[in-house]
Formats: C-alpha cells, sequence, structure tokens
C-alpha cells in the first residue's frame, strides 16, 4: 500500500520561500506521474504541478508558472515543491497525490500540509 507523508508547510510573509517534501513509502514512485494539488477552503481544488518520468514532462498552473518548481528524486522516493515569491493567494492546504496512468492523475494523496503566507 503506497503512503505519502507531505512536510515542509508553514507560515512565511509574502514574497518568501518553502519548500515542501511528500515522501512515499510502501511501493517506489518511480513508475508513477506526481503531483502537488492545492485545496482553498470553500474552494474547488486545484492542480498546482505535475512531473512525469524522470521529469519529462512538468506542468504548472498559470498561476505560479516561474515561481514554483516540481522536481522528483526516485531514489530518495520524494517529491518537492520549491515554492518562491509567495503571494497570500498561495495559502491552502497541499496534497501531494501519485497517478499511476496518467500526469496530474490522482489515485493516492497524502495527509496534507498547510501553507500560510501572511504579514
Amino acid at each position: 500500500q503506497l503512503q505519502l507523508v507531505e512536510s515542509g508547510g508553514g507560515l512565511v510573509q509574502p514574497g518568501g520561500s518553502l519548500r515542501l517534501s511528500c515522501a512515499a513509502s510502501g511501493r517506489t514512485l518511480e513508475p508513477y506521474f506526481l503531483a502537488w494539488i492545492r485545496q482553498i477552503p470553500g474552494q474547488e481544488r486545484e492542480v498546482v504541478s505535475c512531473v512525469g518520468h524522470s521529469e519529462r514532462s512538468t506542468y504548472y498552473t498559470d498561476s505560479v508558472k516561474g515561481r514554483f518548481t516540481i522536481s522528483r528524486d526516485d531514489a530518495k522516493n520524494t517529491v518537492y515543491l520549491q515554492m518562491n515569491s509567495l503571494k497570500p493567494e498561495d495559502t491552502a492546504v497541499y496534497y501531494c497525490a501519485v497517478g499511476l496512468w496518467t500526469l496530474c492523475g490522482s489515485d493516492y494523496w497524502g495527509q496534507g500540509t498547510q501553507v500560510t503566507v501572511s504579514s
């Protein structure tokens, strides 16, 4: 059974940076697509970024392009989201997800980590 555990969230001032990590256990991530998805209360979940095998393909939602970078370390069974130039509208619970078949798929989810951008 694949389990995902996010870490790295917290409170940061506007313009600051955070690096989210998602460590997997129970199955190697190497064959799969990985994604970060965020949930703002009262709003629909939004796919923030996705990465395919060997980082050959990536996706970013328009609002984070140029600020966020997704990466994966298959040797560590971990996916990362480097978030720079954070804005208050980035405040959300961030979930990592694993897609078994498609880029930005979400067949498995972590428990989420809170990111709050506020002065």
